[in-house]
């Protein structure tokens, strides 16, 4: 089996879901460090404002991080999907062995 061709929206939208994953995970590790933080310098100084603050940049990761590694996998995906097809024309694509 030779791949000749690979879909370039399809495998945009498969590299961004697979990238979100990822950003979701790094962003739930920022969620468990920044309420580590919170817990360890809300009450040390008198204020809450530190530890909320370190709080809510976790908050702030979890929303943004799958945001933007969606994108920018999807993108990636994109660009990789049509330069492939690109250099696949040329030299004949893919070869996979399967029984």
């Amino acid at each position: 089996m030779v791949i000749k061709r690979i879909g370039v929206l399809k495998a945009g939208v498969i590299q961004a879901s697979i990238m979100a994953l990822f950003g979701l995970i790094i962003g739930l590790c920022f969620l468990l460090f920044g309420t580590m933080l919170a817990g360890l310098t809300g009450g040390s100084d008198g204020t809450a404002a530190a530890g909320a603050l370190g709080m809510l940049g976790g908050i702030g990761m979890v929303i943004f991080l799958p945001i933007m590694y969606g994108v920018t996998g999807f993108l990636a995906g994109v660009i990789g999907a049509a330069v492939y097809n690109l250099v696949a024309g040329m030299v004949g694509g893919l070869e996979i062995e399967v029984e």
